[in-house]
């Protein structure tokens, strides 16, 4: 039974995943801040499941964590690379620096710690993979995203310079990059403001946090000699970053 460990997992895409995951008796490691609703999600899937409460800011706590799981847990398979946050909307000038700094933690450096103190506990020339939950915004710059955009920019570069540098371990390395998904992103990004985030999702039918949990499901499920490089999902509405059809 192979291990899988997803970052984020608190909610949204991350929960999701958890839940599909968990359907296909895979064992999981669900990290995230709130460790009340990662227990209440554990014990709601039908598979083995450990928690690990930290934020992916922490240098030290990811890898003390990670460093001394149980011994049921020590080899993992799989890294979904899910927890990312958008925080604020404004103009670079106008944008408030705690929140690049947030971003700039969260999205890239967030990213780069777990990866690194989850790497040696991948087994070499096997089965391991690693997912990095991107965005359209890795692809596209818009107005009023700049250093979000650069974030995720980062990851796509990241993505692309892993599955070069751990090619000759064996670990296939895959990117998903989703359009607009109706989860909290948007409740988080506008700062808890429900009328300013709902209204993002108007006019048109988003994707769910479980269309993209079907494509890491996918991505994961190939077989050995099959590596998916990189998956860009967008609803039907949606024809780039800012392209949507809204009724």
């Amino acid at each position: 039974m192979k291990t899988i460990l997803i970052t984020g997992a608190t909610s949204g895409i991350g929960k999701a995943t958890a839940i599909a995951l968990s359907e296909k008796k895979y064992k999981l490691i669900l990290c995230g801040r709130n460790r009340s609703v990662l227990e209440q999600l554990k014990q709601n899937l039908g598979t083995k499941v450990h928690v690990c409460c930290f934020d992916v800011r922490d240098k030290n706590e990811v890898f003390n964590q990670i460093q001394n799981l149980p011994d049921e847990f020590q080899h993992i398979d799989i890294l979904v690379n899910n927890a990312g946050n958008a925080h604020g909307l404004a103009t670079f000038d106008q944008a408030d620096l705690e929140d690049l700094e947030a971003m700039i933690d969260i999205n890239i450096k967030g990213l780069i710690y777990v990866t690194k103190a989850v790497l040696p506990l991948m087994p070499i020339n096997s089965e391991s993979h690693i997912i990095n939950i991107s965005s359209v915004a890795g692809k596209e710059v818009y107005l009023n995203g700049t250093t979000y955009c650069a974030s995720k920019f980062a990851v796509e570069a990241l993505t692309k310079g892993m599955r070069i540098d751990l090619q000759p371990l064996g670990i296939k390395v895959t990117g998903i990059a989703p359009g607009a998904v109706e989860t909290n992103f948007s409740l988080t990004r506008f700062k808890g403001n429900l009328e300013r985030a709902e209204k993002v999702y108007e006019g048109y039918q988003p994707l769910t946090a479980e269309d993209v949990s079907n494509a890491i499901v996918f991505a994961i499920e190939q077989p050995h000699h099959v590596q998916i490089a990189d998956i860009t999902i967008f609803p039907k509405a949606q024809a780039s970053a800012t392209n949507i059809l809204r009724n």
